[in-house]
């Protein structure tokens, strides 16, 4: 009952003090699967997004008798490419990347938008994962966020961004 909500969370903690267990919440998991270059439902994949977008084309088996829905689209995304793909990006200029930025190219025209972004406690650098026209999608590729009408460069990664 929710009455004994506070003696489960102090005999958790007791019993994971030796090893110095410590509360997180949903702040530190997004940061920490982002920075594994994880997807989250509503970020990374959602109704608009094909597994084949995101980069989840290994969950996606094409394997004779096993249908289910969509199969034929995303067998032909897989065939002939996408328009739109899920990268990774660092920030150059300095600046926090959000949920829902326009990415824009050098000329400020618009080529995508920030699926999430943090800065990186693992890493110390500003980061985010962003969908983005597939001609921008190359490692190495410089994009602009477009922040409170500025342009602020980033560059295209691989993910995960931290390497243990």
């Amino acid at each position: 009952s929710p009455k004994d909500g506070d003696k489960i969370w102090n005999a958790v903690f007791e019993a994971g003090k030796e090893f110095g267990i410590m509360p997180a919440g949903l702040g530190c998991r997004d940061t920490l699967r982002l920075e594994m270059g994880f997807c989250l439902y509503g970020h990374e994949i959602n109704d608009e997004t094909s597994p084949i977008e995101a980069g989840l084309a290994w969950i996606t088996k094409f394997e004779e008798g096993n249908n289910f829905i969509d199969r034929k689209f995303l067998e032909d995304q897989k065939a002939n490419g996408v328009k739109k793909k899920l990268v990774g990006f660092e920030m150059i200029d300095r600046g926090i990347p959000r949920q829902g930025y326009e990415i824009c190219d050098s000329e400020g025209n618009v080529i995508g938008h920030v699926c999430s972004g943090t800065q990186s406690p693992s890493t110390g650098k500003a980061i985010g994962t962003a969908h983005v026209q597939t001609a921008f999608s190359k490692k190495d590729t410089e994009i602009y966020i477009k922040v409170r009408e500025k342009l602020l460069k980033a560059v295209v990664v691989r993910m995960p961004f931290y390497k243990a």
